[in-house]
């Protein structure tokens, strides 16, 4: 970021809490700049003949329509334009969808405000931050697929399965405990125990990962 004027920043997020993290993210750097907000995809495109930035961080859980459509619209009508999807959807169809309407970015919701900053400062410096359990699937794209007959490991025992599932539909522990009959005081060791067998450190990991290997549904 050679150049003196700070980094205008657009932000397409319709969680109100979210949103206002995102922006205090932004405001913390003097940097960057938040030049708009948009809370539907309809507000964002509207914006979008209004307001130029050189940034738009872009949900795709849109109340109105998927954020790709945004993520379109702004590569057709600001083509040097940086964008970069702040979503908790980490599936393939949706990685690869953004990526080919022209996102240069990808990041899940578990980022914190540091390394938000740190990633938009990467894009600046021509860098294409990824989430890195985002980076490892679309590595895993590549390489070549286990054998058309090969069974599924199975990585969870059936109670952890069932554990993550009530957590990936937004239960807390004291609910999941006593949904499944069982104490509260159990419920974080699965949890611990569900983290080291995915090899992830957050629940959002845990439950893409596992909706990935089809332990669970979403």
């Amino acid at each position: 970021m050679a150049s003196d004027r700070p980094i205008d920043v657009f932000l397409v997020e319709d969680d109100p809490e979210f949103a206002r993290r995102l922006a205090a993210a932004v405001a913390s750097d003097p940097g960057f700049r938040l030049v708009g907000t948009a809370a539907t995809a309809a507000e964002a495109l509207e914006a979008l003949e209004q307001v130029a930035a050189d940034i738009y961080l872009v949900d795709l859980g849109l109340p109105d329509a998927d954020g790709t459509v945004v993520i379109a619209a702004v590569r057709r009508r600001r083509p040097d334009a940086d964008i970069v999807v702040v979503t908790v959807l980490g599936d393939d169809p949706h990685v690869v969808r953004s990526i080919e309407c022209g996102a240069t970015g990808y990041l899940l919701k578990d980022v914190t405000p540091k390394e938000l900053v740190a990633r938009l400062r990467e894009l600046r410096n021509g860098g294409s931050p990824i989430s890195p359990l985002i980076a490892r699937r679309l590595l895993q794209r590549l390489r070549p697929g286990p054998a058309a007959d090969a069974e599924p490991p199975r990585l969870l025992s059936p109670r952890e399965a069932e554990v993550l599932q009530l957590v990936a539909k937004g239960f807390g522990f004291g609910e999941i405990a006593r949904l499944l009959g069982t104490s509260e005081q159990t419920i974080p060791s699965h949890v611990k125990n569900i983290y080291r067998k995915l090899a992830v450190h957050s629940r959002s990991e845990a439950v893409y990962e596992a909706s990935r290997l089809g332990i669970i549904r979403l």
